[in-house]
C-alpha cells in the first residue's frame, strides 16, 4: 500500500504526460501480482469496492481530532481526504505493519455497513499520511491523480513494450487483477483473447483543421452534437461503449439491439418531428438527462428515446473491415443500414459541396441545426486507432462567448486543493437579479488562476461550507460550445463546455450580459 500511495502522490504532482507514463510503467514493472493488477484497476476505474461514505470518515475523524481544528484545517486544505490523512493521530506505541494493497482491496470488497467503522479505523491506524490519503481515495471511489484510463493503459503497454491498441482490443474481456494481461506482458503466456464477447475497438480520432483541403480527396460529414459511441454485437450480446471505452449499455437499452456488426456513431436522443425523412435529434442537454443513469425508468426512455447516427463500419458478419479504405467501408455501411431498425439507427449523411467556399458557408449555418461542425476524411483512409495526422480532420464551429459575473468559488482537487479554481458565474435577469448560468474550472493560465485565487480570498462576503460567495464585481468572458434551455437551473439555461477565456477587469459588472441575450443563443 505504501508503494501505491507514493505512486499516487507522484502522479498528482507530475504535470507532464511522459512523466506520468514513466511513473506508471516503473511501478507496474516493479510491483508483484496481484497488487499491480489492483493498482491498474484503480487507475482505470475498474476497481469496484463498496464505497465508504464521507459521513463515516468525518465521524471517525471527530473521535480522534478536535472538531474545531478539523473544521479550520478542512476549510484551509479544501480536501477531506487530505485533511483526515494529515490530522489522523498515530496509535500509541509502535505502529502496526502497513497493510498491502491486496489486504486493503480484500477488506474493503467485503465490507458491511456495521463493520465499516472498525475496519476503516484499523486500516488508517496502520498507515502513514500518504497511505491514509490513498486509502480514503480508494474507499470513497474518488481517486483522482490526473490520469485517464487511456493513459494508465498506455503506461502498462510501455512497461512491457506492447502496443496499447492491442491492449485495448482485449481489455473489456478481462477482469481485475488482470493476471492474463500481466502474464502476456512478462512473456509468460500468449496474448489473452476477449473470447466471443463484444469488444471495444479504439476510436479513430481527428486533428484540428488548419488549411483548406482538396474535396476530390476528402469527404465531409457533419459532426453531431451528442456523444461518440460504438455499438458492438458478438456472442449473442450487444454492448454500447463510450469514447473512453466505458460500457454504457445499461443506460441506453433502447439501442443495444442485436445487429451483425460493430458500428461507430453518435448517440443522440430524439427531438421534435422529422426532418426530410430523417430522425430529428434533441439537444445535448436532453441527452444529458439520460447519461449516467444505470437503470433509466421506462418513462424517461419513452420521453427521450435514443438512437445512433452511424458514421462508420468497423466489423461486419465476423469480419474486421477497419483496414479497408473509407469508400469501401461506406459502401458496406450503406448496404447494411436498411436492415437495421430505422427508429434506432440512421446513416450520417455525406455533406455535398461544389467547392471549399460552399462548404464553409454550410459550416457557418451548423449552429442553427445543433451541429458541432464538420469532419473531413480522406476517401482512401483505413480506420486506424488514435489520432493519425493527415487522415481525419475536425472543423468545429466557432465558440460562443458571454460576459458573466463571478458569484461563487470553490477549491479544486489534487494539486489545486489549496487554490480556488472552480468558479460559478451568472448573468442579469430582467428584475436586476444575478442568476447562475454555469460553472467552469478551465481555460485560464497559471498566472490568471493565481490572480483569481487571490481575488476570491480578498473579496469573499459569505461562506457556505467549502463554497465562498464573492462580491458581484468581477466580469469573466466565458466561452462555451452551446447553451440550452433547462428547467434544472433557476436561470433556465445550461451551458455546454464552459471555460473562462478572459478576465474582464476593465468591464463594470453592470455591463455584463443578460439572460435575455443568452436565451437568443439557446438551441
Amino acid at each position: 500500500m505504501e508503494q501505491f500511495a507514493r505512486l499516487l502522490d507522484a502522479l498528482t504532482y507530475t504535470r507532464s504526460r511522459h512523466g506520468k507514463l514513466r511513473l506508471i510503467a516503473d511501478y507496474l514493472r516493479a510491483t508483484p501480482d496481484p497488487a499491480r493488477g489492483w493498482a491498474l484497476a484503480a487507475l482505470t476505474g475498474r476497481l469496484e469496492l463498496k464505497a465508504v461514505q464521507p459521513s463515516l470518515l468525518k465521524a471517525l475523524a471527530a473521535e480522534r481530532v478536535d472538531p474545531v481544528l478539523f473544521a479550520l484545517s478542512h476549510d484551509f486544505v479544501g480536501d477531506m481526504a487530505e485533511t483526515i490523512s494529515l490530522l489522523w493521530p498515530d496509535p500509541p506505541g509502535e505502529r502496526p505493519p502497513s497493510p498491502t494493497l491486496d489486504d486493503v482491496v480484500e477488506q474493503l470488497s467485503g465490507l458491511s455497513r456495521s463493520a465499516a467503522p472498525a475496519v476503516v479505523a484499523m486500516l488508517l491506524d496502520r498507515l502513514d499520511a500518504p497511505g491514509r490519503y490513498a486509502l480514503i481515495k480508494l474507499a470513497t471511489g474518488a481517486l483522482r491523480a490526473g490520469v485517464s484510463a487511456r493513459l494508465a493503459k498506455t503506461g502498462f503497454a510501455q512497461a512491457f513494450d506492447l502496443d496499447v491498441e492491442a491492449v485495448e482490443e482485449v481489455w473489456h474481456g478481462l477482469s481485475p487483477p488482470f493476471a492474463p494481461l500481466f502474464a502476456w506482458g512478462c512473456g509468460a503466456a500468449p496474448p489473452p483473447t476477449a473470447g466471443d464477447v463484444p469488444i471495444f475497438r479504439p476510436f479513430m480520432l481527428a486533428t484540428p483543421l488548419e488549411a483548406p483541403l482538396d474535396l476530390a480527396d476528402h469527404v465531409a460529414e457533419w459532426k453531431w452534437d451528442g456523444i461518440r459511441v460504438q455499438v458492438v454485437h458478438a456472442g449473442g450480446q450487444t454492448r454500447l461503449f463510450s469514447r473512453t471505452g466505458d460500457d454504457i449499455s445499461a443506460s441506453f437499452p433502447d439501442v443495444t439491439l442485436e445487429l451483425p456488426a460493430a458500428l461507430d456513431g453518435e448517440l443522440l436522443v430524439r427531438g421534435e418531428g422529422q426532418a426530410d425523412g430523417a430522425l430529428a435529434s434533441g439537444s445535448f442537454n436532453a441527452l444529458q438527462q439520460r447519461l449516467g443513469r444505470k437503470a433509466p425508468p421506462a418513462r424517461l426512455i419513452a420521453e427521450r428515446p435514443a438512437f445512433v447516427r452511424v458514421y462508420d463500419l468497423l466489423a461486419h458478419a465476423g469480419e474486421d473491415v477497419r483496414a479497408l479504405p473509407w469508400t469501401a467501408r461506406r459502401q458496406r455501411l450503406e448496404a447494411l443500414l436498411p436492415r437495421l431498425d430505422p427508429e434506432r439507427f440512421e446513416l450520417s449523411p455525406v455533406v455535398e459541396a461544389r467547392d471549399w467556399e460552399e462548404l464553409a458557408t454550410l459550416r457557418a449555418g451548423a449552429r442553427d441545426a445543433a451541429i458541432e461542425g464538420l469532419m473531413l476524411k480522406r476517401r482512401d483512409a483505413p480506420y486506424l486507432a488514435g489520432r493519425r495526422a493527415g487522415l481525419w480532420f475536425k472543423w468545429k464551429r466557432d465558440a460562443l462567448t458571454a460576459d458573466c459575473v463571478l458569484m461563487y468559488a470553490q477549491r479544486g482537487h489534487g494539486k489545486r486543493s489549496s487554490l480556488y479554481s472552480d468558479f460559478t458565474f451568472g448573468c442579469w435577469a430582467g428584475d436586476g437579479q444575478l442568476l447562475p448560468v454555469g460553472k467552469a474550472y478551465s481555460g485560464f493560465t497559471d498566472a490568471e488562476l493565481a490572480f483569481l485565487d487571490k481575488w476570491v480570498r480578498s473579496h469573499t462576503v459569505n461562506s457556505f461550507g467549502p463554497v465562498r460567495e464573492v462580491e458581484k464585481s468581477l466580469v469573466l468572458e466565458v466561452a462555451f460550445d452551446s447553451i440550452h434551455a433547462s428547467t434544472r437551473h433557476k436561470s433556465g439555461l445550461a451551458m455546454r463546455f464552459p471555460r473562462i477565456s478572459r478576465i474582464r477587469s476593465d468591464k463594470p459588472a453592470a455591463e455584463a450580459d443578460t439572460l435575455a441575450a443568452l436565451l437568443k443563443l439557446a438551441s
